[in-house]
């Protein structure tokens, strides 16, 4: 399996998924990916919340601030989930 390839998607897919809600992160999936994606996917996931981050806030637009929200929610519940499955596989981030 190529290392930039998890399931038949690139890791910047499989991240903008978990973003928009299509894939969930927990331990079980996590406990399928080889050790050397682990790493790819947080860096991955932090460009992707740094971005989310890093767009013009929607002041007048309340579904738009819900969504920016709930994906950066998303993000970040994946990063702990993430991180805790790392550390439980000792695989260094």
């Amino acid at each position: 399996m190529p290392e930039d390839l998890v399931r038949g998607k690139s890791i910047a897919a499989v991240a903008a998924d978990i973003a928009e809600g299509f894939i969930f992160l927990n331990p079980l999936i996590l406990k399928n990916f080889p050790n050397d994606v682990y790493k790819d996917l947080y860096y991955q996931i932090r460009k992707l919340q740094t971005a989310t981050r890093n767009e013009k806030f929607p002041t007048h637009d309340q579904a738009a601030i819900r969504n920016r929200n709930l994906r950066l929610q998303r993000l970040h519940q994946a990063l702990v989930v993430l991180q805790n499955a790392a550390r439980v596989k000792k695989v260094p981030l």
